[in-house]
């Protein structure tokens, strides 16, 4: 089975700018299971912010209205501080909570129980059977986890990193040995600018956002330039890496 590269990048960083793994950005994932007659139908997907979590459970409420219950549960960002449980009406408890246990602690395919940015919505149509407490955990649990199997074995999730960036000034001969080199070292090229004179090239560069990964571009660099050229920091931004497929 493929997993995601682990390994030591984001241990030097603060939890809040760690790498974490995320749904594809057009992933919609479902998955049901029935007990006793009551059809458990879990919906997974991207959320960057309560809002717009709280917008895909009013969406599928108006779009199944014939479910007695719509529970739902997200966690958002990097630190994963943004966390909300809802039971929509079932016994305190029973539903928000087990939905949410199951996005914090299921292991992803790096390893980590670190899925964030991630909203779930579990609807149940009523079969007239009572499930106790321990039978409706156990349901929206077993319904959320089976849908997070799913989107592992589709291929849908993704591993997000923060990353520095960097242009780098090349003389327009060097730019596309630099380039080359700089790939088939593992820096990500993300674009090459050129000056309106044709003399100079802007070399635009994402690592890593750890000091391992910035000190070995800057030595890089400076052999590639003989010691002439020093990547010029360029902002930050959160990228998502291809995961498994």
């Amino acid at each position: 089975m493929s997993t995601f590269a682990v390994g030591p990048a984001g241990a030097d960083l603060p939890q809040h700018l760690r790498p974490y793994t995320v749904l594809r950005p057009t992933a919609e994932i479902t998955h049901e299971i029935e007990r006793r007659r009551s059809l458990f139908r879990t919906h997974l997907r991207r959320a960057d912010s309560a809002e717009a979590a709280q917008s895909w459970v009013e969406q599928l409420r108006k779009a199944h209205p014939g479910a007695r219950h719509h529970c739902s549960a997200w966690v958002i960002g990097a630190d994963r501080l943004i966390q909300r449980a809802l039971d929509d009406g079932e016994p305190s408890g029973t539903a928000g909570a087990p939905i949410l246990a199951a996005l914090l602690k299921s292991e992803m395919p790096g390893g980590d129980a670190d899925l964030s940015d991630v909203v779930a919505v579990v609807l149940r149509w009523f079969g007239g059977t009572l499930l106790g407490p321990g039978g409706l955990v156990s349901a929206y649990s077993d319904s959320v986890t089976g849908a997070l199997t799913g989107a592992r074995e589709q291929g849908q999730l993704r591993r997000r990193e923060h990353m520095r960036l960097f242009d780098v000034q090349a003389p327009i001969t060097e730019a596309g040995r630099w380039e080359n080199e700089l790939r088939a070292a593992g820096t990500l090229v993300t674009a090459t600018d050129y000056s309106a004179d044709g003399a100079q090239a802007r070399i635009r560069l994402s690592v890593p956002d750890t000091d391992a990964q910035i000190a070995d571009l800057h030595r890089r660099v400076a052999a590639l330039s003989a010691g002439a050229t020093t990547p010029e920091a360029a902002g930050q931004r959160w990228v998502d890496q291809a995961g498994p497929r």
